[in-house]
């Protein structure tokens, strides 16, 4: 007699149980809280939160699957972000709550400190590459994709704007300065801002060669206090040199007067590693609807976007995002 071995099926209550077991505890609700406007690998996550990586790793496998966080790929790491919630699904409202209370919470003070030392460290990175390789700044940037590969797309959509006249642009990042020439023929005031001064010398070269005496050089952080501010902000290869992307893109909007516009020039998402230590890259470039999610979380409103794709496999994003002309409470 041989004895029926019962079947296993999965019910959809399996799903909600889920979702409620990832959601009981309250490191996995404080993991969420910081994947809230960045994302993380597992080594950075167990420096947060101060507990080993097999601990870590244990809860990230609980809140994955959950649904309530997804990964991707940057060469030989994986990071993780927060999954976006789905009402069709079951559980998706739950989901969308979970989140929404997960963001009232005040992360311990030892947290906020030990991830603010994460960000100092992938920032650290970027600024020790860029004063180390100043005078190879094109040759590097070449090697994945350099202004020539993407400077008509992007005049393409600044021309779209309305006439500059007596508007203000501000390039942030602006390299060696090529960008520079264009958008001092089309605004009547240009302000460039760097942190870093070997950079804004080869710019200020370029000016010179060039007779350009519309556009000011200024050594600044754009994210930081200042009041500075334009009709057309651009944002050229930079963003995925910033440690918090999403908190850059709120900083950037806020310097973008009422009606104004961001255009962002960024890769989309890849997984080549190598860039990071060829190119000083802290991003591995930035999915279409991560930039949007942002740019719309900082009181923008998304426009339009060109996409050039690369004979060496890369896809390069040329995005338009803009200021309600209404909106005077941007800062």
């Amino acid at each position: 007699m041989s004895l029926r071995v019962p079947s296993i099926s999965h019910e959809p209550a399996d799903d909600l149980a889920s979702l409620c077991k990832a959601g009981g505890d309250p490191l996995r609700l404080n993991v969420l809280r910081a994947l809230a406007c960045d994302s993380f690998g597992v080594l950075e996550l167990a420096q947060i939160f101060d507990i080993g990586q097999s601990g870590m790793s244990h809860h990230l496998k609980v809140l994955a699957q959950a649904g309530l966080v997804a990964t991707r790929r940057e060469g030989n790491a994986i990071f993780y972000r927060r999954a976006l919630p789905a009402d069709h699904r079951i559980g998706g409202r739950l989901h969308g709550a979970l989140l929404e209370e997960a963001d009232t919470l005040e992360l311990p003070v030892d947290a906020q400190r030990r991830m603010a030392e994460v960000e100092r460290q992938r920032a650290n990175a970027s600024q020790v590459f860029f004063s180390r390789v100043a005078d190879r700044f094109r040759a590097q940037q070449d090697l994945i994709a350099g202004l020539p590969q993407y400077r008509e797309s992007l005049l393409a959509l600044l021309d779209t704007l309305p006439p500059g006249g007596n508007a203000t642009a501000l390039e942030v990042g602006p390299g060696d300065g090529g960008f520079l020439p264009d958008l001092a023929r089309r605004f009547g005031q240009v302000t460039a801002v760097d942190n870093s001064p070997e950079m804004l010398e080869l710019a200020r070269q370029l000016c010179r060669r060039e007779g350009i005496d519309n556009v000011e050089l200024r050594l600044d952080d754009a994210l930081g206090e200042t009041t500075l501010s334009a009709d057309c902000v651009v944002v050229n290869m930079v963003l995925h040199h910033f440690s918090d992307p999403a908190h850059a893109m709120k900083q950037l909007a806020a310097r973008v007067k009422p009606g104004g516009s961001l255009l962002v020039t960024e890769l989309c998402s890849h997984d080549q590693d190598w860039a990071r230590t060829a190119c000083g890259d802290l991003w591995l470039g930035f999915e279409q609807e991560e930039l949007a999610r942002w740019a719309t979380a900082a009181g923008l409103r998304p426009g339009d976007g060109l996409y050039v794709g690369l004979r060496n496999g890369f896809q390069i994003q040329v995005r338009h995002f803009r200021r309600p002309a209404g909106d005077t409470h941007h800062r």
